[in-house]
């Protein structure tokens, strides 16, 4: 059923889960996954770029990276194909996007991120991804 499985993932414990439901899923469907880390370029659009915006971008874009190769050994460590992705940009919208590049079956996402104030409703990027998606989503609660 599900061929190409793209996975939102940002070091948080709802994004781990979404993932461990990924590479489940892609074991049954025998599926390829895809992950993507987003930085999200619009936390500090308002302010006017300069050194210290650009060593957060740079802090960001490392763990982004880190936070991808765990994947990866976890994933080699299960035998499922995985692909990295790393973007920039709001990350709701960069999900969506990259589901539709790759023709992806199915987008998994835990129910929030990182941040504390999204851990009181839906997450802010889930709820993008759920209502601007026109592909199955599957939401991963924690």
């Amino acid at each position: 059923m599900f061929r190409k499985i793209l996975v939102a993932i940002d070091g948080s414990e709802p994004a781990n889960r979404a993932f461990e439901e990924a590479i489940g899923e892609a074991g049954v469907w025998d599926a390829e996954v895809h992950v993507v880390y987003v930085v999200e370029s619009g936390l500090f659009s308002s302010l006017p770029m300069d050194n210290t915006l650009e060593i957060i971008y740079s802090v960001l874009q490392k763990e982004g990276e880190e936070i991808l190769e765990a994947a990866r050994k976890k994933a080699d460590a299960a035998g499922i194909s995985l692909t990295t992705h790393l973007r920039q940009g709001h990350a709701g919208s960069q999900i969506v996007s990259l589901a539709e590049e790759l023709g992806a079956d199915l987008t998994i996402l835990g129910s929030y991120g990182k941040s504390g104030v999204d851990r009181l409703l839906l997450g802010s990027v889930t709820d993008y991804v759920v209502q601007n998606s026109p592909i199955t989503t599957m939401v991963v609660r924690s």
